[in-house]
């Protein structure tokens, strides 16, 4: 096992003399004020290209599709043994900035700095992380550091929680993962990554995993002068007599499948049926969709089953209502060692930087380590955040911002090792 850390004092001070509050502010106020929600990331991509070529980055543009892109900028170390590091960021954004209930500043692509706080759409989640990485990289070769293993900055297109469904279909629906599926697939294969998720710095070592599960039911399509009678065979109220034993097993999951002191959440996603329009006639059929959460101790195969069953013993109760059950997401939760060399970097480097050791969590919410973790690269989430999202939208201290800037540029420096 390796000391906690392997950097001599002076040459950490060197590094750390070289991040620039003023360049990490500059560049968060930019990548803000280019809008990018998923499937419009092509001019921050773009952005991303020149930035960490500017850098001497050997940089490949990944066409994950036609106007969408991954960019990988990788620092080419001397090849003297030390390990690869990724650092792997998103570039489209939670929301598009465009919707109207969403009034705060932080919700919108135009960036805001005020009272040590950068405010705008997608510094939180996650282009301030991308921000750290690049100055991250620019300090280590302001010191004049040379490594052995190299660094790489990919920033992915594609990875918010969101996917193609029925009549919703383009790229604007291509999410969770699919950057970063693409990266893999095409032979980025570090030996391990942290993602600069907004983990209000706390080290994530496990994330639940998520499956969507659509359950319909059919009914007649008849005007309203001719359902007397026949009430009961609305798709609409027949769903809701199937909603009792389905919120039976949303109890029961969310108290068994808890890990981490976290339960197992269910989220009633949506639920359609009729037509608004033609409120004369009877909906011909009803969707409930549910987001289940899974822990990562809990194989997919084995939720998706336990779920199934509740629908196959409604289906049994109402053979004549054409029910039906589909899962249309399923991503696994993901999990580190916390004896993983890399966790061990990032908590010495923490405590260096704020004077204590970084606090962990588990979470429910997904990341692309459900993907690279399936590829075998270890992956950890360790981010920059300031607290939750609230009405005022996305935020991120600046303090934050430049403190894990240098916590990442040193753990680079111990993982892929400075070559003497």
């Amino acid at each position: 096992m390796k000391p906690a850390t392997t950097l001599d004092a002076t040459l950490a001070s060197r590094i750390l003399a070289e991040v620039r509050e003023d360049e990490i502010i500059s560049m968060s106020t930019d990548v803000i004020n280019i809008p990018s929600p998923t499937g419009e990331e092509l001019q921050m991509a773009q952005y991303m290209q020149s930035t960490l070529q500017r850098l001497g980055l050997d940089v490949t543009w990944q066409e994950v599709e036609e106007a969408r892109a991954n960019v990988v900028g990788r620092w080419k170390g001397t090849g003297g043994g030390g390990k690869n590091l990724m650092f792997n960021g998103h570039m489209d954004t939670s929301n598009t900035g465009r919707e109207d209930f969403l009034t705060g500043i932080g919700y919108k692509p135009q960036a805001v700095v005020k009272d040590g706080f950068i405010y705008g759409l997608g510094i939180y989640n996650m282009k301030g992380a991308l921000v750290c990485y690049t100055h991250a990289v620019q300090a280590l070769q302001r010191a004049g550091v040379r490594l052995k293993g190299d660094v790489i900055v990919a920033a992915v297109a594609g990875e918010i929680e969101k996917t193609q469904w029925g009549e919703f279909k383009g790229k604007e629906y291509r999410g969770y993962g699919y950057g970063t599926h693409y990266l893999v697939n095409h032979g980025v294969l570090p030996d391990m990554c942290i993602l600069g998720e907004p983990t209000d710095m706390h080290v994530v070592l496990e994330h639940f995993g998520s499956m969507w599960v659509r359950i319909s039911c059919t009914g007649i399509y008849v005007h309203t002068a001719f359902c007397e009678g026949r009430e009961e065979m609305n798709s609409i109220r027949r769903m809701l007599e199937l909603m009792p034993p389905i919120f039976k097993w949303i109890e029961q999951w969310e108290k068994k499948a808890a890990h981490g002191g976290k339960k197992a959440l269910v989220n009633l996603g949506g639920l359609r049926g009729g037509h608004a329009w033609r409120a004369s006639r009877t909906p011909e059929k009803t969707d409930l969709f549910l987001d289940v959460r899974i822990p990562p101790t809990i194989p997919m195969a084995e939720a998706r089953r336990d779920v199934q069953q509740v629908f196959l013993a409604l289906e049994k109760q109402h053979p004549d209502w054409g029910l039906e059950f589909e899962t249309y997401v399923s991503v696994p939760g993901a999990r580190i060692s916390e004896d993983h060399e890399m966790i061990r970097a990032i908590d010495c480097n923490h405590e260096r930087i704020t004077g204590k050791k970084p606090e962990r969590e588990v979470v429910t919410w997904c990341s692309d380590a459900s993907v690279l973790s399936r590829y075998g690269v270890e992956t950890v989430n360790y981010g920059p955040s300031s607290g939750p999202r609230d009405k005022e939208g996305e935020k991120v201290r600046i303090q934050t911002l430049v403190e894990i800037t240098k916590i990442y540029a040193l753990t680079a420096a111990e993982i892929c090792e400075v070559q003497a």
